[in-house]
Order: C-alpha cells, then sequence, then structure tokens
C-alpha cells in the first residue's frame, strides 16, 4: 500500500462513520464531547470529584471511533479532569444533512 492507498482508505472509513452517526442519531437524546472520545447516549449522569475531577457515566451509548468493530455499548465510565461537554437533544433537531457522495 502506497501513502494515497491509506489516506484514501482513511477517508472512506471516516464517510461510514460518518453516515453512520447520521444513522444512528435519532435514537439518542444526549450529545457528549470528553477530550478523548465523542458519544451520543440515552442516559447522562455527571459527578464534579474533589481535586476538580469529573466523573461520567452514560448508558446505552454509540462511540465515534471508525477504528473501533462495535460502536454501541451498554455503560461507559469516563473521569476527566478536562473538560466535558453534554448536549441534550431535541427530536427535531437531530436530522442532519446527507454526507456528500465521494
Amino acid at each position: 500500500m502506497n501513502e494515497d492507498d491509506i489516506e484514501r482508505f482513511e477517508e472512506e472509513r471516516e464517510l461510514e462513520l460518518y453516515r453512520e452517526y447520521r444513522d444512528v442519531l435519532p435514537m439518542f437524546a444526549f450529545v457528549i464531547e470528553t477530550e478523548r472520545r465523542f458519544y451520543l447516549a440515552n442516559k447522562v449522569d455527571l459527578e464534579h470529584l474533589d481535586g476538580g475531577w469529573v466523573r461520567l457515566e452514560l448508558s446505552d451509548a454509540w462511540v465515534w471511533d471508525m477504528f473501533r468493530p462495535a460502536r454501541f455499548v451498554s455503560s461507559v465510565r469516563v473521569v476527566t479532569r478536562h473538560d466535558v461537554n453534554v448536549e441534550e437533544l431535541r427530536q427535531e433537531a437531530t436530522t442532519i444533512p446527507d454526507a456528500p457522495d465521494v
């Protein structure tokens, strides 16, 4: 494989992931961003701990990660000192445009 083949492979995987995200988004109530991952989930528990730590527990989740074979997970626990962004989705706002054809 040359460098162009690798780049094309990564672009195709990213487009596949975007299309999967578009398809599963209406199934979830929350969008969660951490310093390492992007998640969709139906239940979010956020707890502030001592020393600036935050514990985040997600249930019924989907993980944005193109190298992960199974993106649907039953639970996720994140403990971090970095920013965490949790947004609740409105049902009518969960429709996103189609990805461009490549």
